[in-house]
């Protein structure tokens, strides 16, 4: 009998250690398995369901796209209810999470209890002439054929690397010159941004300002914050990402980071209980929670989250001729602005000439110009200074980020390499959209761009 149970005990033991091994091998911590499924599924069900509803994909698009980050969401089980609008994903049975998508709003997860997205409207679309030129319009441009073929051949390099380039966009002087798409990828197709929205929050932040509803030097800008330190924090320094609070965008599970995404229904609630760890614009800190502070203080500003989405819709990205854009908000109603967004590569475009145009476009003013070389001046940091408002800079006390540019060039940038980029001297906007895995050589690819236009004079 004892040596039966002291077999069966190793025989335990071994199939334990085959579970944390298999766990260990798909990036799974067995320490922390509960936060593991539960961003799993809930990264499953909002990609899940803005990939179907706003991207236009099949599951197996979907799936392939999740599995990019780890093996482990090959355990994944996705169930798309075309009826519903609604995304329903389990990992081996467990945590099921689901995420509905609302139309002119985008994909939010589903609360465990109460929605207050279900209160909320779409804002009515403009009537609008297509036959324009862009950007006001989509009539088709005029393309460079020496472009196109410089182009077309980066698309092919980027597939025969692995680096699943989605879209191309070269812009010059107010014109598409030249543009090029992956098979299944379209004009029309809107593909997530991940970071590059906290470019578009900045903005967001300047037509408050130009309105006169904010001044980028105020301080309490929380209730929340009114009884100590971090009453001291500025806008400027949430825009900048020096705030010292202490906020962890290390991307694991558990991690503030996926926290605040997969698993909050208010993305902003984890960073406005964050503490302070350095003082007020010390140090710079990239943090996608300070972004969704703004997002929440743009909100608190306008009235509420209906106020936000027909502000923004009405008022910002349609005057940019930013028709197929969606910025998505978690389940309070509030925009998710750090990530949740989805666009086509023409509206991409379209938000770098904005920026490139110093607040304007199509006869519009969404922001100061004032405003907007604030933008892309360095931060007061004392570690890193080539960060703008929301703007990664190329110049930078150690040097440039992307040498074979300009030093004037700054950009959008998001997970898995997706950029535009911003070239002022050259009054250029250049747009990358994919999906890669590993490093995206944005130096490379952007100087090589650029060298076809300064050959076409």
């Amino acid at each position: 009998m004892r040596k039966l149970l002291i077999r069966s005990l190793f025989a335990l033991l071994g199939l334990c250690g085959v579970v944390m091994a298999g766990l260990y091998s798909v990036g799974m911590s067995p320490t922390s398995l509960g936060a593991n499924v539960a961003v799993g599924t809930g990264m499953g069900a909002k990609l899940g369901c803005s990939g179907r509803f706003l991207s236009g994909f099949d599951n197996t698009r979907i799936l392939q796209d999740l599995a990019s980050y780890s093996p482990a969401f090959d355990w994944l089980s996705l169930d798309i209810d075309e009826q519903t609008k609604r995304a329903h994903v389990s990992l081996m049975g467990l945590a099921k999470t689901s995420a509905t998508y609302r139309e002119g709003i985008g994909c939010s997860l589903d609360p465990g209890d109460g929605d207050e997205l279900t209160q909320l409207a779409a804002p009515r679309a403009p009537v609008v002439n297509d036959d324009r030129p862009w950007p006001a319009g989509a009539a088709e441009p005029i393309l460079n054929e020496a472009l196109m073929q410089t182009l077309a051949a980066s698309m092919a390099q980027d597939q025969a690397e692995g680096l699943q380039t989605r879209a191309l966009v070269v812009v010059q002087r107010g014109q598409i010159l030249a543009e090029t798409y992956a098979p299944g990828i379209t004009p029309d197709t809107r593909l997530m941004g991940w970071s590059m929205g906290k470019s578009l929050t900045a903005l967001m932040l300047g037509w408050l300002e130009q309105r006169g509803e904010l001044s980028v030097d105020e301080q309490r800008l929380f209730d929340e914050w009114s009884a100590d330190e971090r009453a001291s924090i500025t806008i400027k320094d949430l825009l900048q990402m020096t705030s010292g609070l202490d906020f962890s965008e290390v991307y694991v599970p558990g991690s503030d980071a996926t926290r605040m995404l997969f698993m909050e229904s208010s993305a902003a609630s984890l960073p406005l209980q964050s503490p302070l760890k350095y003082p007020p614009g010390s140090r710079f800190s990239y943090s996608s929670g300070t972004t969704n502070l703004l997002s929440l203080l743009f909100t608190q500003r306008v009235g509420g989250p209906q106020n936000a989405i027909n502000h923004l819709y009405q008022d910002i990205l349609w005057p940019l001729g930013m028709h197929d854009t969606n910025l998505e908000p978690d389940a309070s109603g509030v925009f998710v602005g750090s990530s949740n967004i989805y666009a086509t590569a023409r509206d991409w475009a379209r938000l770098g000439e904005t920026f490139l145009n110093q607040g304007e476009l199509n006869g519009v003013r969404i922001a100061r110009s004032s405003f907007m070389r604030e933008l892309v001046q360095p931060n007061a940091s004392g570690n890193d200074r080539a960060y703008g408002y929301q703007v990664w800079l190329n110049r930078g006390e150690m040097g440039s980020r992307w040498p074979d540019l300009p030093e004037d060039a700054y950009a959008f940038t998001g997970n898995r390499g997706q950029t535009v980029m911003i070239l002022p001297s050259e009054q250029a906007v250049m747009v990358r959209l994919g999906w890669s895995a590993k490093y995206y050589p944005r130096n490379e690819r952007f100087a090589h761009w650029l060298s076809a236009l300064a050959s076409q004079g």
